[in-house]
C-alpha cells in the first residue's frame, strides 16, 4: 500500500528574502482560495504527432486567489496602503511577507493582480480579485 502523504506550497518553494521584510500581509483570506501550480514547460508537437517537452527549471511556480468579502475599514486600508505604498508592495512591482493563507505558514509573494475594492459603505469594503504570485517561503522558526 502506498501512502501519499499530506503537502503543500511550501513544501515546493525554496525559503527567500523579501523586498519588504518590515511587516507582513496577514489578513485571512476569505471566500474561495485557489491555488495555481505548475512547471515551466515547452511541449512542441510534431507533424507525426511525436512530442519535445522542455522543461525549463527545476522549479515549480505558484499562484494563489482569492477574496477578501467584507473587511473592517482598517483593514482595508491595509490592504490599500500594501499595494499602492511604494515602500511595500509598490503595485505588482515589489515582494512581501503574506501570511493570510490560513496554512500556518509565512509565505514571500508579490501581486500579480491590479487591485480593485467594493463595497456598499466605506466601513465595509471588498477586494473581489487577488491573485498573489509566490516566490517563495520565510523559514518557519
Amino acid at each position: 500500500m502506498i501512502k501519499i502523504s499530506a503537502t503543500e506550497i511550501y513544501d515546493h518553494v525554496s525559503t527567500v528574502t523579501p523586498d519588504y521584510s518590515t511587516a507582513a500581509l496577514s489578513i485571512k483570506a476569505q471566500g474561495t482560495i485557489t491555488e495555481e501550480g505548475y512547471k515551466n514547460q515547452v511541449i512542441h508537437l510534431a507533424d507525426d504527432n511525436t512530442e519535445e517537452r522542455i522543461t525549463l527549471n527545476t522549479g515549480s511556480i505558484f499562484y494563489v486567489t482569492f477574496r477578501w468579502n467584507q473587511l473592517s475599514e482598517s483593514d482595508a486600508g491595509t490592504v490599500m496602503d500594501f499595494y499602492h505604498d511604494a515602500a511595500k508592495a509598490n503595485g505588482m512591482g515589489s515582494s512581501f511577507k503574506w501570511s493570510g493563507h490560513g496554512d500556518g505558514h509565512t509565505y514571500v509573494a508579490r501581486f500579480a493582480c491590479k487591485l480593485s475594492r467594493t463595497g456598499n459603505a466605506v466601513s465595509r469594503w471588498g477586494y473581489p480579485d487577488v491573485k498573489l504570485r509566490i516566490l517563495g517561503r520565510i523559514a518557519d522558526a
